[in-house]
């Protein structure tokens, strides 16, 4: 069992049962990262993976839908060098111009408002809105 497994806290049985047995799903495993945005006028971008990968290589979407891009870290989580990639994919498919400008919403991530970032913004008019931390999740 790899690290990403889950672990059960607890586990209840019928008294007296001498051997108890857990069962894992096959199918957990590592967590992939994806960023995908709405476009306001309509549809959405083609989605931008972050695998947890210390190689990451172009060939491993390849086989997936036109327009996927991909990266890969460690970790798996979005990092300054991968949200640039990501920016990149976004700046493709957002088609902003200094004249019609793009409207980012954005969570708090400290990855979305690094100096590289803040100049990549500016470059390719996007407008970067970000939200308070802990305001972007669903709560009743």
């Amino acid at each position: 069992m790899d690290n990403h497994s889950p672990k059960p806290s607890k586990i209840i049985t019928q008294r007296g049962i001498k051997q108890v047995g857990a069962v894992t799903s096959v199918e957990f495993g590592r967590l992939v990262t994806g960023a995908i945005s709405t476009i306001a006028e309509g549809g959405h971008t083609t989605p931008f993976f972050l695998f947890p990968l210390k190689r990451y290589q172009d060939h491993m979407i390849r086989e997936g839908p036109i327009g996927y891009s991909g990266a890969g870290n460690a970790t798996g989580w979005m990092q300054d060098a991968e949200f640039l990639l990501f920016l990149e994919h976004f700046k493709k498919q957002a088609k902003s111009t200094i004249d019609q400008k793009c409207l980012l919403l954005l969570d708090n991530h400290a990855s979305h408002i690094s100096i590289k970032t803040l100049d990549f913004y500016k470059r390719n008019a996007i407008v970067v809105m970000s939200f308070p931390p802990h305001c972007t999740h669903f709560s009743r």
